[in-house]
C-alpha cells in the first residue's frame, strides 16, 4: 500500500510560506511527484476500502483554491483531502480524509443530506429515537469516533417544538464523525490500515441510516 511521503508534506508547509503563483510555478516537479504520491494513496485506500463496503466513486480535490468568493485570495490550498461516496440509493453517506503539515483528519457520515432525506431522518427520529441512539453510542463506534458532530439550526427544526424530548438530535442538519493522527501516525507503514479500521467501525451508524433512507415511514422499501 502507498505510503504518505515526507516531500508530499513538505511542500504543504512551503505552499503556506510562499503562497503565490510565481513561486509555485517553480515547483512543477515536485507538485508532480507529490500529486502521484496521493492519487496512488487513494486509489489503494479504494481498494482496501471495497472490501469492507460498496465505494462507488472516489475523488482527489485540487490544490487549487477557488477564491471567487472568497476574502482569503491566496490561491492554494495548505492540504491535500479526498473523499469517497457509498453506492447509491441504497447506502449513501461517504468518508474524508485531510493530510497537511499537522498530521490527518478524518471524518465519515452525511454532510448535505437532501431535503427528502433529512425529512425521513427527522421523521424516524421523530416517530422513535431509540435505534438512533443505540446506533450512535454503539461501544466501539464511540470508542474510535467519539461524539456525533455537525452543523445544527439553533432552536428546532421547522414542525418541531423546541421541547421535543429528541430536539438534540432533530436539530442535526449534519451528522458527521470525525477524528484525527498525528504527523508521526500518518507517516507510519500501517496508517492506511488503521484509517480502513476506523472507518469500519462506523458501520452501525451507516446500516442504520441506509435502514432509514430505503424505507418510507410506513417501512415500506423505496428502491
Amino acid at each position: 500500500m502507498a505510503l504518505i511521503q515526507k516531500d508530499t508534506i513538505q511542500l504543504l508547509q512551503d505552499i503556506r510560506d510562499n503562497n503565490n503563483r510565481p513561486w509555485f510555478a517553480g515547483q512543477k516537479d515536485r507538485y508532480d511527484i507529490a500529486r502521484q504520491n496521493m492519487k496512488d494513496f487513494l486509489a489503494d485506500l479504494v481498494a482496501e476500502m471495497k472490501k469492507i463496503d460498496e465505494i462507488e466513486k472516489h475523488k482527489l480535490f485540487r490544490i487549487y483554491r477557488d477564491v471567487r468568493f472568497s476574502k482569503d485570495k491566496t490561491p492554494y490550498n495548505s492540504h491535500w483531502s479526498m473523499s469517497m461516496g457509498r453506492a447509491k440509493p441504497y447506502l449513501r453517506g461517504g468518508y474524508y480524509l485531510k493530510l497537511n503539515p499537522e498530521g490527518a483528519y478524518i471524518a465519515c457520515g452525511f454532510w448535505n443530506p437532501a431535503s427528502s432525506d433529512m425529512s425521513l431522518i427527522r421523521s424516524n427520529i421523530d416517530i422513535d429515537d431509540k435505534a438512533f441512539r443505540k446506533a450512535i453510542n454503539n461501544k466501539k463506534l464511540k470508542s474510535v469516533w467519539g461524539e456525533m458532530v455537525g452543523q445544527q439550526v439553533k432552536s428546532a427544526p421547522r414542525g418541531y417544538d423546541k421541547s421535543h424530548p429528541s430536539i438534540d438530535l432533530l436539530r442535526y442538519k449534519q451528522f458527521t464523525f470525525s477524528k484525527e493522527y498525528t504527523v508521526k501516525e500518518m507517516y507510519q507503514k500501517d496508517f492506511m490500515t488503521e484509517v480502513v479500521k476506523s472507518y469500519k467501525a462506523i458501520r452501525p451508524f451507516f446500516n442504520h441510516m441506509s435502514d432509514i433512507l430505503g424505507h418510507n415511514l410506513n417501512g415500506e422499501p423505496l428502491y
